[in-house]
């Protein structure tokens, strides 16, 4: 009854823009989802074949649904963001920030006073912001407060009480930094000028104030006032410093907002970039988990609306790097080149430069989240049935096809386990066959898993292209392991990595971390098979000089070595010499092998 009563739900929906929500049987709800069409949106939950384990679960656990039809997509969206904003549901994606940013309040009093602060009160006062950074606050009333005189006490300046005499100037007026309006020194038009100026400031508007001191110094310098015409060029100094420091883009690019997002399997890092008069005047970048199959276009469009409403912005237009659905008050702009197109990759660089910082701190705080982000994306990159939690990586080494060997490397979780590294001598290949010793040391390494009981690889790369991978995957074949390893080889030149029954490699991006453990798996194989190549022609080398004299053993070979450093020194020895080492039996064979090559 239960899956006909959510059947007929279904059939029966509007095929209107609205907003949907997903409810279990315990009528608690799951999720809240925006549609163009919301039949056909919520129809694709039941009809689909889902590849993501979190919509599956989603989907069983999902007893019944109501939904609210609206005018707009853009309506839809902005419902959907309240709704989850109110309700928090468990599957939702959720813009979390914890943090109170601060703002410049120009407070709501006669001659008001300007600072920084964390909390809103609602007396009336004007606050810019928030601010994502408290250097920049700082700067900016650091730059006000050089240019324009501005008390900083907290009297209550009325008419009245000035006239009264009530108050005294204080150390701020001696030294220069107020005009003193507590006694009537300052006119309060003077005062709100400043204000209105500073509000300029603030806004990224120097082009006002610029004009008024520039109009103050020619004055001055007209009445001969050369010291006030000074102070007025400093203060033009300080302000077209800043102006040039915060201005990064064209200054006709005034109150736009530009949104970019880069993404992996679990998080998306949302940036955001608020302009006006060509300087940014904010930047602030969000992390977003996801918690189904979100695309950048729909997570994107869930941010922006969240973090200008944080934010407070009233931007009309906005540039991104692809196109969204905000509304139609806003204008979306794509640019394709100049300034525009700058900015928009100001912003996704921010929001590359931000992954890599929480990258780097959740390696250090928590390491677990990232070895399942890095195991998450191996598996989505390379089309794997499971994560690969165990790699194992073979290589084959031989020169001239002498002394085949190979090494085996094994990676958990994403590092090297260097105590479960193997070495293989190679037996019943004759000469240099890459593709025979690699058959013969898959089958060996895996006949011995099996027969131990250990547990086996998710994934097993060979070193090389197609003629390896089909050796390696006929020793799987051979021990019943086809299907239940995921067998890839990668060929050196071109970074190439071949699937069983594919010819088209796989082509992995050069920057992304599948790629770079692949590499590192590759590289440590190689490695490892060369060191133990080397020892083998080195001990080779030694065994054809001392090791083929009859009669003389291992042990006597590792004394003279121990004693002589060299099988020259040997050579050179005399029979005495010989003696004291190894005994007179074994050094007479020693030194008459020798004499008879030298009589050679």
């Amino acid at each position: 009854m239960q899956e006909a009563s959510l059947d007929i739900q279904i059939k029966t929906l509007p095929t209107s823009p609205g907003v949907y929500q997903y409810y279990d049987k315990d009528d608690k709800l799951l999720y809240v989802g925006k549609a163009k069409n919301l039949k056909k949106r919520v129809a694709s939950y039941f009809t689909k074949n889902h590849d993501n384990y979190k919509t599956k679960v989603l989907v069983k656990k999902i007893h019944s649904l109501k939904h609210i039809v609206v005018e707009t997509e853009t309506d839809a969206l902005l419902l959907e963001n309240n709704l989850i904003k109110k309700y928090q549901p468990r599957f939702n994606v959720m813009l979390k920030d914890d943090k109170t940013y601060p703002w410049i309040c120009i407070k709501k009093e006669r001659f008001p006073r300007i600072f920084q602060t964390r909390n809103l009160i609602k007396d009336g006062s004007e606050y810019f912001g928030p601010y994502t950074s408290m250097k920049t606050v700082h700067t900016l009333l650091e730059l006000i407060k050089g240019l324009y005189q501005l008390r900083t006490c907290n009297y209550d300046l009325s008419q009245e009480k000035i006239d009264n005499g009530k108050y005294k100037v204080c150390l701020e007026y001696h030294l220069g930094n107020c005009k003193g309006p507590c006694e009537g020194l300052q006119e309060e038009k003077e005062y709100n000028d400043n204000l209105n100026a500073i509000r300029q400031i603030v806004k990224g508007n120097f082009k006002d104030s610029l004009h008024r001191f520039k109009q103050q110094m020619s004055e001055h310098a007209e009445k001969m006032e050369f010291e006030d015409a000074q102070r007025i060029k400093e203060k033009i100094e300080i302000l077209e410093n800043y102006q040039a420091r915060s201005t990064v883009v064209n200054p006709k690019i005034s109150n736009v907002d530009v949104f970019s997002i880069i993404s992996d399997e679990s998080y998306g890092y949302v940036n955001f970039l608020q302009l006006s008069y060509g300087a940014i005047i904010r930047s602030h970048t969000s992390e977003i988990k996801k918690k189904l199959e979100e695309s950048d276009k729909e997570l994107l469009e869930l941010a922006i609306i969240e973090i200008r409403q944080r934010f407070k912005s009233t931007s009309k237009e906005i540039f991104v790097p692809f196109n969204v659905e905000v509304g139609e008050e806003i204008k979306i702009t794509v640019p394709q080149l100049g300034d525009k197109k700058k900015i928009v990759d100001l912003s996704l660089r921010n929001a590359k430069y931000y992954r890599q910082d929480r990258f780097k701190q959740i390696k250090i705080i928590d390491p677990d989240r990232h070895v399942k982000r890095i195991m998450a994306q191996m598996k989505k990159d390379l089309r794997l049935p499971e994560e690969p939690r165990h790699i194992e990586c073979f290589d084959n080494s031989n020169i001239q096809g002498t002394h085949p060997v190979a090494a085996c490397v094994v990676f958990k979780n994403g590092k090297p386990s260097k105590k479960e590294y193997r070495k293989f001598n190679i037996k019943t290949v004759e000469g240099a066959n890459d593709f025979a010793s690699m058959e013969e040391v898959v089958y060996r390494r895996y006949k011995r898993l099996l027969e131990e009981e250990e547990p086996l690889p998710q994934l097993v790369i060979v070193d090389g292209g197609k003629g390896q991978l089909s050796s390696g995957l006929k020793a799987l074949e051979t021990l019943g392991l086809r299907g239940k390893i995921t067998i890839i080889g990668i060929a050196k030149r071109l970074e190439e990595i071949y699937y069983p029954g594919d010819s088209i490699p796989l082509y992995l991006d050069k920057k992304t971390e599948s790629l770079k453990i692949i590499q590192h798996l590759r590289n440590e194989a190689h490695r490892f098979g060369i060191t133990f190549h080397r020892q083998k022609r080195s001990k080779s080398a030694l065994d054809t000089e001392l090791d083929t004299i009859p009669g003389i053993g291992e042990k006597t070979v590792v004394e003279l070595l121990k004693n002589f450093r060299s099988v020259k020194r040997i050579k050179e020895a005399s029979k005495e010499e010989l003696a004291q080492v190894v005994g007179d039996a074994r050094a007479t064979k020693v030194f008459n092998y020798y004499l008879s090559k030298k009589e050679e």
